[in-house]
């Protein structure tokens, strides 16, 4: 029976782009010798070099990718005998380990990672893996002091490996990992939130003023598209996730891009208004002045002339019902009746209309997406 304790001396580094972490140990492995009875109450620590001469568990670490013990100033591991044949056999150990990650909610993420030791050679009929006292045979793992995470909680387990060549005694250690979220709100949330309110500003400035408000949209695109690019290369190999921090960025991409394109659309509608009304004024400055000027033989012709220009400029719908008509002709006229008033639909009336409400629908649908986006990764 082998009785295990650990001591988590430090978690130097997490890594989500290679998903482990590594961490340095002080692995305790006690186990009975009768072999090594002897008379008398008290305990000897042996040389190092004399564990070549004892039995000694095989014990690795499960899904370590790279592990070394320290030899500085001599190999550090420890070698007690007591008077019973109780041997403690102590490594320091620094090592590698993967711990697989669901990034979907990164940067509100909780990782839970694992440690497990287990008998390489040795199967479940030839030696029994323990923890020394439960729960309480981890220490220093509550007093880590990580950069990005706090440990919420810790358990041991025991358990067996199931392999072609037998049944292995396995010992858990599972851990897990709350990511501290202040920092991202910081560094990403905050500035990506401004820079929606800074495209809103666009609103406040009047149609005429093209340079302004473009400056503004462009200049918000931009500095979106570069915070997006700087929040993904931390993480470059883990692009295939789609975690929280690139939906709320791209929410934040959306509305300022839509701002750009609010601009867009009130400023063509505005164009197309004013190019509108041109030729009905031209027409109107005409009759005006021909009617006055042109002599009175030529009157009756010219007013036909302006009177049907007019009637071109200014009706939407043409009669159709006219008798004189085709019918391919009737057709084409009622369809383009047709198309004109679906066009109407769509058509805005009054482009400064459009600022005014964009003033209030931007920032409260802003505001009502983001309700829904911190309710589900912050409960769900």
């Amino acid at each position: 029976r082998i009785a295990m304790s650990l001591d988590i001396a430090s978690i130097s580094s997490i890594s989500e782009s290679d998903m482990d972490y590594t961490a340095t140990i002080y692995l305790r492995q006690r186990w009975t010798d009768p072999r090594l009875v002897f008379h008398g109450n008290k305990s000897f620590t042996l040389d190092a070099r004399l564990v070549e001469l004892l039995w000694v568990p095989d014990t690795y670490i499960v899904e370590s990718k790279k592990s070394f013990l320290h030899d500085v100033t001599v190999g550090n591991r420890l070698i007690r005998l007591f008077s019973n044949g109780t041997i403690l056999y102590a490594l320091r150990i620094t090592t590698t380990v993967a711990c697989i990650m669901d990034l979907s909610k990164y940067p509100m993420d909780t990782q839970t990672c694992r440690l497990q030791l287990e008998s390489w050679g040795y199967d479940e009929n030839d030696v029994v893996f323990t923890w020394l006292r439960g729960n309480d045979s981890v220490h220093g793992i509550e007093n880590l002091r990580l950069s990005q995470y706090t440990v919420e909680r810790y358990y041991t387990l025991v358990s067996k490996s199931q392999q072609e060549t037998g049944s292995y005694p396995r010992l858990i250690l599972q851990f897990e990992l709350r990511r501290n979220v202040l920092y991202f709100i910081l560094e990403t949330y905050v500035p990506s939130t401004l820079l929606v309110m800074l495209s809103w500003v666009s609103f406040w400035i009047t149609l005429d003023s093209v340079p302004a408000r473009t400056c503004i949209g462009v200049t918000t695109v931009l500095s979106m598209t570069t915070l997006m690019i700087g929040s993904r290369s931390s993480l470059s190999k883990t692009n295939c996730f789609i975690k929280a921090i690139d939906v709320y960025l791209g929410i934040c991409f959306s509305f300022i891009f839509g701002a750009l394109v609010e601009y867009a659309v009130a400023h063509y509608s505005s164009s197309q208004k004013c190019a509108a009304k041109a030729p009905q004024e031209l027409t109107k400055e005409m009759e005006e002045v021909n009617i006055t000027d042109i002599l009175n033989s030529s009157i009756t012709s010219y007013k036909r002339k302006i009177s049907f220009t007019s009637i071109e400029l200014s009706s939407d719908n043409v009669n159709c019902s006219d008798l004189t008509m085709k019918t391919h002709e009737k057709i084409k006229c009622v369809l383009r009746n047709k198309m004109r008033r679906i066009i109407g639909y769509f058509t805005i009336q009054n482009p400064s209309n459009v600022d005014h409400y964009s003033k209030l629908l931007f920032p409260l649908f802003f505001m009502l997406v983001n309700v829904f986006y911190w309710a589900y990764y912050l409960y769900f």
